[in-house]
């Protein structure tokens, strides 16, 4: 009966905020979200976010304009405390999972100015892209102008800026690439600190 009463919420949520997001695909739910920006948000099919996410797209900061846009790709799943804002854009491809109190954002505040607060200096902003296929563990942070490629796991409490090529396992504070899958033979293989494959014993 709980699970009747759980497809049902879900499918009234989908019938009434539809209208409000920039695309909402079926069988998609966004549950109790702390802030949700729908008109910025393109969300496809069998996405599901659970609670107190703020998923915000900022149009306003400090006097400059700002055109937002959030893509999450078909088949996400996105666990509670997603803490994601957007000045630009961000897209999370499809089949990505996303772990508990992850944070993504395009926005840095700067801090070169020192006669004036950071908080009141203009944004810098870059756009964010995760391919395909991820896993992103626990506590992560994705950095404005970050590039992760398909199929790459983001460790737990990693803090992630650059560009990360696909099949390419991330960890570290900041982040870097520990190993990635080898085509030639067919195995994960160790990387030196610029990606590249080392010789293992």
């Amino acid at each position: 009966m709980n699970r009747i009463y759980i497809a049902l919420f879900r499918k009234l949520w989908f019938v009434i905020n539809k209208r409000n997001y920039k695309k909402l695909g079926g069988n998609s739910f966004i549950k109790n979200p702390l802030i949700v920006t729908p008109k910025f948000i393109s969300v496809s099919d069998n996405v599901f976010v659970q609670a107190n996410a703020r998923i915000e797209g900022i149009t306003s900061y400090e006097g400059i304009s700002f055109y937002p846009h959030i893509e999450i790709g078909e088949n996400c799943t996105i666990q509670q405390n997603l803490h994601l804002t957007c000045a630009q854009s961000v897209f999370v491809g499809k089949n990505t999972a996303i772990a508990a109190n992850v944070t993504i954002t395009d926005i840095n505040h700067p801090y070169e100015n020192i006669d004036l607060s950071i908080e009141k200096q203009p944004l810098e902003v870059t756009p964010v892209s995760i391919g395909e296929d991820c896993k992103i563990y626990n506590n992560a942070v994705i950095l404005p102008g970050t590039k992760i490629g398909k199929h790459c796991v983001i460790g737990a409490n990693s803090v992630v800026l650059g560009n990360f090529p696909d099949y390419s396992i991330v960890v570290g504070a900041p982040a870097k690439i520990i190993r990635r899958y080898c085509f030639a033979t067919n195995q994960w293989k160790k990387t030196n600190k610029k990606g590249d494959f080392t010789k293992e014993e």
